[in-house]
């Protein structure tokens, strides 16, 4: 392990993200040996996620290093990035020489407002996975979602999975295990209820019903998105 390649990751911190969903990449890519992983957001000022978790930035979009990796995670803070060209241009410009350009979450529909999902699968939140399509994109729903150099994971805590897939791509299966051996990621969870494949049907017209207004709202920045993906360039 001594002697892997040096590899640049950099994952997006932006207001009212959902921590887990940066966190748990952040976690596995912190573990592999020659890897250097960057916050980034516009300034180095503390960040607050959804939840009130207070993350620092590493480097701002004027000074981010060169990039092997970007990923965007998700969460409620992302709709106002949808139009948020300051941002989705660094995303643009960082993806014209990333190796792997991914996401986590509704950070899929982030690329996608950036116009980098034109034309490949993709997984998101299963409750906005839909709107990927509005984007140009293919909503695949799967855990993980691999098309080309893109590679996207779905609801949060799939984070962890997408990560875990990323290290194994680039460094082999035993390198990934073995991450995945030191974070004893080995979950039993209590419930059959973490998908809408296994939740119930009144458990999920429940979670439907009271998001539904948020959904909605996260629809329309998808919808400007879109629209202005299908402007001519100037």
């Amino acid at each position: 392990m001594s002697d892997l390649l040096p590899i640049s990751i950099g994952l997006l911190l932006f207001p009212n993200l959902t921590q887990l969903d940066l966190t748990g990449p952040f976690e596995v890519f912190a573990r592999t040996p020659g890897a250097q992983v960057h916050l980034i957001w516009k300034t180095l000022a503390p960040v607050t996620s959804d939840r009130g978790l207070t993350m620092l930035p590493t480097a701002t979009f004027a000074d981010c290093p060169p990039l092997d990796i970007i990923c965007v995670p998700g969460g409620p803070g992302q709709i106002a990035l949808m139009d948020d060209r300051q941002t989705l241009d660094f995303l643009s410009q960082v993806a014209e020489r990333a190796q792997l350009i991914t996401s986590v979450c509704t950070g899929s529909l982030l690329l996608g407002a950036a116009g980098l999902l034109q034309g490949y699968q993709a997984t998101s939140h299963w409750s906005s996975l839909d709107q990927l399509a509005l984007l140009g994109a293919q909503p695949v729903q799967q855990r993980v979602v691999r098309d080309r150099n893109r590679i996207t994971g779905a609801g949060v805590t799939s984070g962890i999975d997408f990560a875990l897939t990323v290290v194994a791509d680039l460094y082999g299966a035993v390198v990934a295990q073995q991450i995945q051996l030191q974070m004893e990621y080995d979950p039993e969870p209590p419930f059959t209820s973490g998908s809408p494949r296994s939740a119930s049907a009144q458990l999920l017209q429940q979670a439907r019903s009271s998001s539904a207004s948020f959904i909605a709202a996260r629809r329309e920045a998808t919808l400007r998105a879109a629209a202005h993906l299908a402007q001519p360039a100037p």
